[in-house]
């Protein structure tokens, strides 16, 4: 296997997944990331490549999502008048936007090229940024999300002969795409970590959640109260995702790496900071290689501090999949770029001060933790 690491990038030739400019959900945040990892120097052109996304084929879509859904999503986008909503169109998270299907597609399909980069040993390591739509059923939208590309991602491994996949999700919503999909599949791990479904979207990923049938104990949920930081946020993390990664021993991690679980994010309630993101990084990097034979596919998700947080914290991620050490201090221009797109100025350091740890949270992490252990734990021998 190659050890080379691929950024996948969305590309010039495709309509944007743009809900429209006052919706959370910005491209600038894929373009000013994809922008800091160039000026950071990490795509050297040999070790760490730049390679084009591509359209997922309705083929491929479908070992997802529906026929109807698939349809609905190409005839909504062209302008064409139905009962959207059934779909989960509508005003809101989920509004219909031109071209939705071409655009939805691409998004699915970048993360396609990530899967077919590691799959087929040319690269040990993807990233596609602009994917980790992980809300999407397959019968409807979600959560901004349209089609679910980490799902079809797996799907797609699965058919090409792949005999076990883990998913990690360190977005700060429920994984609830992936894990209900594949919550029959005993081929698929599925691990969650998110603040509770007790206050926030989408009002699932309990521990009792635990996948059906021969599948029973591979829908993995750790549920984290309001106010947690980089302390109990990281407890929980390496208390149950390395054990049962490294038990399951797939033949592939797929990461899902959302970054609303910052202090700054406007639309959830966790206090990490950067430091958080960069010590993940480094447990999934060491999971890969010791757990999946280096095998890696990693896409975004959530983040809504568009400037300020989400380049930084996916440049960390991929910094650690090229194995590179970056300069805490960004490049200026960048700062300037971003600064000017956003309207006002941004950070210029990758760190960030300490946050001051929550009373209780310690206690509340322990109990979310003993809770995971005491409900899954007990299941894990049937894995192997």
């Amino acid at each position: 296997m190659s050890e080379r690491v691929e950024l996948v990038w969305y590309g010039h030739d495709a309509p944007w997944y743009d809900h429209g400019a006052q919706h959370p959900l910005r491209p600038a945040r894929v373009i000013l990331t994809r922008q800091l990892i160039h000026d950071y120097g990490l795509v050297d052109g040999r070790r760490v490549v730049e390679s084009a996304a591509r359209d997922a084929t309705v083929e491929e879509l479908l070992l997802v999502h529906t026929e109807p859904y698939v349809d609905a999503v190409t005839r909504a986008g062209h302008g064409e008048q139905g009962p959207w909503g059934r779909f989960g169109f509508g005003p809101g998270d989920n509004p219909v936007f031109a071209h939705m299907h071409e655009a939805s597609a691409r998004v699915a399909g970048a993360s396609l090229a990530a899967a077919e980069a590691v799959l087929s040993g040319r690269a040990q390591h993807a990233f596609n940024p602009a994917g980790g739509l992980h809300h999407a059923m397959p019968d409807r939208a979600s959560g901004f999300c349209v089609y679910d590309d980490p799902a079809i991602a797996i799907a797609w491994l699965l058919e090409q002969g792949v005999e076990r996949v883990a998913y990690v999700d360190v977005d700060v919503h429920h994984g609830d795409g992936p894990a209900s999909i594949f919550s029959a599949d005993p081929r698929v791990l599925t691990i969650s970590i998110h603040q509770s479904g007790r206050t926030l979207f989408p009002g699932t990923g309990f521990v009792d959640e635990l996948g059906e049938g021969d599948a029973r104990g591979t829908n993995v949920n750790i549920p984290l109260p309001p106010g947690v930081g980089d302390e109990g946020w990281l407890a929980a993390f390496t208390a149950v995702v390395p054990p049962l990664v490294e038990a399951w021993r797939p033949d592939v991690l797929v990461t899902q790496l959302g970054c609303d679980t910052h202090h700054r994010d406007p639309l959830a309630n966790l206090a990490l900071t950067t430091a958080a993101y960069r010590r993940t990084a480094s447990v999934l990097h060491d999971l890969a290689h010791r757990a999946a034979g280096g095998r890696w596919i990693a896409t975004g998700g959530g983040g809504y501090q568009w400037a300020a947080v989400v380049p930084r914290a996916w440049t960390i991620y991929f910094a650690e999949m090229a194995g590179v050490q970056l300069a805490d201090d960004l490049p200026a221009p960048w700062v300037e770029r971003a600064g000017a797109e956003a309207g006002g100025a941004v950070p210029g350091t990758l760190s960030e001060p300490a946050l001051p740890v929550a009373a209780g949270e310690a206690e509340a992490v322990a109990e979310v933790v003993e809770e995971v252990r005491r409900t899954v734990f007990p299941l894990h021998p049937t894995w192997s």
